[in-house]
């Protein structure tokens, strides 16, 4: 499942041939918002932004294409008129004089206005976007002291969009090894040091996985790596995926465990019970 990293990468390729361009022809899928076609046809983009796993597009005439890319939606972009080969059911087409922007399998897709975006259920429950600029280390770790997070043990909790928006598995796995803390722990029962430091590692683990569309290892580690001839599946992550392999850190062998339904990996070492 795509986490925000990869919503905001996906949202960043279609910013690329939208924006600031007229819509020349709109082609939805999905019945229900058909009648929306002839209102974004001759609009232009003005922005495509995200949040957690939503991606908005904005139209000049004050309406947002919403769309949460869970488990099957993939956002294409193509130069007019190929089109990808793919059994996918086609639900979104934005056209422009040269490029098309296209939304394959997803079933959560609105068009609204700015009244019904302010007002919109998801949205209004979730929490900061992780990639979101102004985020501060200091307001994520405010986050984890709250009365309303403090007591959830932190395996749940980093799957919860209403605490951050955008963390999903993966990121789940790689922020809590990073900053060395077992998964079961709350925040309640740590320093104000450790939770700072899981809150830095919150961040840094985030936005390094977006600047390098999807690696999460240390820049050197990853040269390294690559050097020594790892694919970029095997060089991607500290822990997810790594069952029994070595910890980068530790050489401590890297174990899967099965928390909240989902599956999380650890180094028993590097994130010691207590």
């Amino acid at each position: 499942m795509p986490e925000g990293p990869e919503i905001r990468l996906a949202a960043d390729r279609v910013a690329k041939v939208l924006v600031g361009r007229p819509i020349a022809e709109v082609t939805f899928g999905l019945p229900a918002l058909q009648r929306f076609e002839r209102l974004l046809t001759g609009s232009t983009v003005t922005g495509v932004n995200t949040r957690g796993k939503a991606m908005l597009t904005r139209f000049d005439n004050g309406l947002t294409l919403y769309s949460h890319n869970q488990l099957y939606g993939r956002w294409y972009t193509t130069r007019r008129p190929s089109f990808p080969k793919t059994n996918r059911s086609l639900r979104v087409a934005l056209h422009t004089e040269r490029h098309s922007a296209l939304l394959y399998s997803a079933s959560d897709i609105e068009v609204l206005t700015d009244k019904q975006l302010s007002q919109h259920a998801f949205l209004g429950r979730i929490g900061p976007d992780i990639l979101a600029p102004e985020l501060t280390v200091e307001q994520v770790a405010m986050r984890l002291e709250s009365d309303r997070f403090r007591n959830r043990a932190l395996a749940s909790l980093y799957l919860d969009q209403s605490f951050l928006a955008g963390i999903g598995n993966y990121l789940r796995s790689e922020i809590l090894w990073a900053a060395g803390v077992e998964p079961s722990r709350k925040p309640a029962d740590l320093s104000s040091a450790k939770r700072n430091r899981i809150a830095r590692n919150t961040l840094q683990i985030s936005r390094r996985s977006y600047r390098t569309r999807g690696v999460t290892v240390a820049p050197t580690l990853a040269a390294r790596l690559k050097a020594n001839g790892l694919t970029y599946r095997q060089r991607r992550f500290w822990v997810f995926g790594r069952e029994g392999l070595s910890c980068h850190r530790c050489d401590t062998p890297i174990r899967r465990r099965s928390m909240g339904g989902r599956n999380i990996f650890v180094c028993s070492s590097c994130q010691p019970a207590d």
